[in-house]
């Protein structure tokens, strides 16, 4: 099936549904799940931002922003998960907490508004790494629409592009909490120091990264193309960083990966369950 088919699958899909919650964060995926929805049954597809702590402050106001100016229906909604002590203790599981958490927070505002149907924007290629909140959505009953219509990551950015969106081509993003290693408690002083030092990146023009904090040891991940300009400004990015609170910076030579974090864990997952 190609993407113009897939598209009509989708809308087909939706309109099914007669009216349907987005949960939105103004990534790629979740903006195109929204412009679809609105496209095909106007307000009563409400696109709802939860307004979490692990919520970067910069992407929440992009999201509102691009909300806006497609004419989209929707809302924030506060979501405050670090009032949830098993999330801030960081379990491998700590993603399927939070998604537990605020599908309770979306069914709420579902229920309020009359709305039978909550969906996400989960695609096919979400399925290639360890997401433990994928099954905390299915337990809820939490629709993923780009997957029944066998749509990819690729797809989306394509899609995107194709509707004039502007975030086709938005470098993917994660809650802060993912730059905290499992077992390390998270903590607004933590999540603040990660938020300020990838705005401070940001800021130098570096715009696909992660800053992972070890303790007070800020790791950061680059793309490989974007590691000379670094060390060239290394003495800059090294004092900035000890302002906002890290003792140790550090450039993490194998560069940028989504979910570095689970590179050990997931065999920890797995071989426990075998026991």
């Amino acid at each position: 099936m190609n993407r113009a088919d897939k598209l009509e699958d989708l809308k087909k899909r939706i309109a099914e549904k007669g009216d349907l919650l987005v949960a939105y964060s103004g990534g790629v995926d979740s903006s195109l799940l929204a412009r679809v929805a609105h496209d095909v049954l106007g307000d009563r597809a409400l696109v709802v931002i939860l307004d979490s702590e692990t919520m970067p402050r910069s992407e929440l106001d992009k999201a509102r922003e691009l909300a806006a100016s497609q004419g989209l229906n929707y809302r924030a909604a506060k979501f405050s998960i670090l009032k949830e002590e098993p999330f801030c203790q960081n379990p491998v599981t700590r993603c399927y907490i939070c998604k537990k958490k605020s599908a309770a927070v979306l069914k709420s505002i579902a229920a309020e508004q009359g709305i039978s149907c909550i969906a996400d924007g989960v695609n096919l290629s979400d399925y290639g790494d360890f997401r433990p909140g994928i099954a905390a959505c299915d337990e809820e009953g939490i629709w993923h629409p780009f997957v029944d219509a066998r749509i990819t990551k690729e797809d989306i950015r394509a899609l995107a592009h194709s509707l004039g969106l502007s975030v086709w081509n938005k470098p993917s993003s994660a809650c802060l909490s993912s730059r905290i290693p499992y077992g390390e408690s998270i903590t607004p002083e933590n999540l603040r120091m990660v938020e300020e030092a990838e705005e401070y990146l940001k800021s130098l023009g570096f715009l696909q990264l992660r800053v992972r904090a070890h303790g007070r040891m800020a790791r950061i991940e680059l793309l490989k193309p974007d590691m000379a300009r670094a060390m060239n400004c290394r003495d800059e990015i090294a004092k900035m960083l000890k302002s906002i609170g890290f003792d140790y910076v550090a450039l993490d030579l194998e560069g940028f990966r989504s979910g570095s974090m689970n590179e050990g864990s997931l065999k920890e997952v797995l071989w426990t369950s075998r026991k």
